[in-house]
């Protein structure tokens, strides 16, 4: 099992990336670099690279309609050259709020997109002459542009031609479209008790087609650590505010894929009640609505005895990427503690 986590989009980029040196110090194996609409995923990766040594920097995640699929099998590329092959390309569609409303793109057929980008990175790694048939026609067809597109090859020869790549899902075809053809699954939440209910029947029909060269899916898990125990309710009210506004407030109210998922862990009533008081404004009161049983489930907050449970139902689960976000007074103790557990 290694250990994960993930930066801030909204903290200094510059404080961020002398945390990780001090983090990968204490045994972080891999870093996950978000991209909202904050500051973009790939200019704090290429840094990273420059100041890091061994961890493993992934983007978590680069949506799936802002860039070309051949230019994000580019970025993949030179990011991997520049680390000396520790990129992972984390790739999501993020939600229609943002593509839409940010980017300016129609959010429309996630899970083929996201099918034909792998395709397409994986032919630009192995450099073929790239040719590419549906949603995005390679070389442009005849009768679209000026018809003086032809097939190309990346010049460079990539560090790695199986750079790792990651998908962000949550509803069954897109999960079932990541055990089928990605290297590991970032399930934003991850409840290990849940873990079968909820995404069995999707994870099993994907790996059913998956390549045996592909390897074991792997899979990222865990949540906020704190095991000190006046860190214990500050982490577990941290927990309740960030899951309140995914589960209440990322998306509407007829379409919010974290609210599904919610719902189908066994909380339909929370649910509804957490998004209607967080879109009414009322988001302190959305937070304590979240159960104090989903808070432990989706937490590593406790006694060392509890998270190191906590720990073994997720690897028992099939976590093989334990993510953490710690909170305490040393959060670098925390980290190596955590280390030492999992080693």
């Amino acid at each position: 099992m290694l250990l994960s986590t993930q930066l801030q989009y909204s903290d200094d980029p510059i404080r961020n990336a002398d945390a990780v040196v001090a983090m990968e110090q204490a045994g972080l194996d891999v870093v996950w670099v978000a991209e909202a609409y904050s500051f973009d995923a790939v200019s704090m990766m290429g840094y990273l690279a420059a100041k890091t040594e061994r961890v493993q920097i992934g983007s978590g995640i680069l949506p799936i309609y802002s860039r070309t699929p051949t230019l994000t099998a580019m970025t993949a590329a030179g990011l991997d050259a520049l680390s000396g092959g520790r990129a992972i390309l984390g790739l999501g569609a993020s939600g229609p709020q943002v593509i839409e409303g940010f980017h300016g793109v129609p959010y429309d057929k996630p899970v083929a997109r996201t099918r034909e980008i792998i395709e397409i990175c994986r032919k630009v790694w192995r450099r073929e002459r790239l040719t590419n048939e549906g949603l995005y026609p390679i070389p442009l067809p005849e009768g679209q542009g000026t018809g003086l597109g032809k097939p190309l090859k990346l010049i460079n020869h990539p560090q790695r031609p199986d750079i790792p790549i990651w998908v962000a899902s949550l509803g069954d075809k897109n999960v079932e479209m990541t055990a089928e053809l990605a290297d590991g699954w970032l399930p934003t939440v991850l409840m290990p008790e849940k873990l079968r209910e909820v995404f069995g029947p999707a994870l099993d029909a994907g790996t059913a087609k998956r390549a045996p060269e592909l390897g074991p899916l792997q899979i990222t898990g865990g949540g906020i650590l704190a095991l000190e125990e006046e860190m214990f309710e500050p982490a577990r009210q941290l927990a309740r505010s960030m899951h309140a506004l995914y589960i209440g407030g990322m998306g509407a109210r007829d379409r919010n894929f974290y609210n599904t998922v919610f719902r189908r862990q066994g909380y339909a009533d929370e649910a509804k009640l957490v998004q209607d008081l967080y879109l009414d404004g009322k988001k302190e009161e959305a937070a304590a609505a979240l159960p104090d049983d989903f808070i432990e489930k989706v937490t590593l907050v406790g006694t060392p005895s509890h998270v190191q449970e906590r720990i073994a139902a997720l690897r028992a689960a099939g976590v093989t990427h334990l993510h953490v976000s710690p909170v305490g007074t040393d959060p670098l103790k925390l980290l190596a503690q955590v280390k030492e557990w999992i080693a």
